[in-house]
């Protein structure tokens, strides 16, 4: 596999971005998969480690599809999503560490009755990732693979605040 095949694979997310159909969600449910691989490791230094090394690889692989593919913005590089998801369950996770002095664990987020926390931040992802408000529309003016990927991480970020808020009235 050459160069350029290999960095469209991980970029378009092993084949979710060329989805006919919403290429963004089909990419976003492997950051559920990329979220519980994080979570798995039961270390928050993981888990934080983690994400700050995908999301600079993200930018890096985005940025480089952009020019292979001679498109800016892509709808088949869902990188972006992948990464991004972890970000929105990250308050939930240090909620429940600093309450509980411990890490979650996978159960904590994927096993009734608690797996809706989970369908929650996936589906506040979504919303703001399609609807873009204020400055998550404006950062993807940013260059290259920073403006593709800095508009997932802020849509990321208005999700663990919300979902934040719900995970602590609720848990």
């Amino acid at each position: 596999m050459n160069k350029n095949k290999l960095i469209l694979l991980f970029a378009q997310g092993f084949g979710t971005g060329l989805s006919p159909l919403a290429p963004g969600t089909c990419g976003s449910f492997l950051g559920i998969a990329w979220f519980a691989l994080l979570l798995s490791f039961e270390n928050f230094w993981i888990f934080l480690g983690g994400q700050l090394a995908s999301f600079i690889v993200s930018i890096w692989l985005c940025g480089k599809a952009e020019v292979i593919l001679k498109k800016s913005d892509p709808g088949s590089v869902v990188l972006d999503e992948i990464v991004a998801l972890p970000l929105c369950f990250s308050a939930p996770v240090c909620i429940h560490l600093f309450q509980d002095g411990v890490m979650p664990v996978l159960s904590d987020f994927f096993t009734l009755p608690t797996v809706w926390i989970t369908v929650l931040g996936f589906l506040l992802f979504r919303f703001f990732d399609v609807l873009k408000p204020w400055p998550v529309n404006s950062s993807q003016r940013l260059p290259s693979g920073l403006g593709i990927t800095a508009d997932d991480l802020l849509a990321g970020g208005y999700t663990t605040i919300l979902l934040g808020g719900v995970y602590w009235l609720w848990f």
